[in-house]
């Protein structure tokens, strides 16, 4: 496999290797030592699946006290995927990587604790998987803005679909203000 470094502290691109022919293909979605080797040193401790339709947006999600690390991929179609700094002690504080994960490319990527995560669907339908080295809880849940003008994410769906909690996040400026 290869690991891409980003311009965030821990934010990994990965591509596995993928083995494939005129049957199909055969791909390792993760394996402790190799992962470890990489970086990504904590366990997982929790699998999650979303489907959602073109033009649903998710995030931006993290959790307060217990952060979630997360290694996320997509098996059916494409997503936009976003990890935003949220870390006010952070040279890179606001900044994020972006990158297209879709279920031809098999690309990962590795979110730490810490970060805003989210993602918006580039297909008609799209199924997103990922690995947590946390539990969800729901009392810990916290979000970021979507569309912060601060963070100036280029978002490529023109009128994305946000559930009610997603259009009521704070902005990172609002979040930084009451760490």
């Amino acid at each position: 496999m290869n690991v891409i470094q980003t311009q965030l502290p821990g934010v990994l691109i990965i591509e596995p290797k993928v083995f494939g022919d005129e049957r199909g293909f055969f791909v390792e979605c993760y394996q402790e030592p190799r992962y470890r080797d990489a970086g990504i040193e904590l366990p997982f401790v929790q699998d999650n699946h979303s489907r959602s339709q073109y033009g649903v947006l998710r995030g931006l999600h993290f959790q307060r006290n217990r952060p979630q690390g997360k290694l996320v991929r997509v098996t059916r179609g494409a997503v936009y995927d976003v990890a935003v700094d949220i870390n006010p002690a952070s040279a890179t504080c606001g900044e994020f990587v972006g990158v297209e994960l879709t279920a031809d490319n098999h690309l990962q990527l590795w979110i730490p604790p810490g970060y805003a995560h989210g993602f918006c669907v580039l297909s008609d339908v799209a199924d997103f998987q990922y690995k947590c080295t946390d539990l969800y809880f729901p009392e810990e849940e916290g979000g970021l803005i979507w569309n912060d003008p601060d963070v100036n994410i280029p978002w490529p769906v023109e009128a994305p679909r946000l559930s009610n909690k997603d259009l009521c996040n704070p902005s990172l400026r609002t979040l930084l203000s009451e760490a």
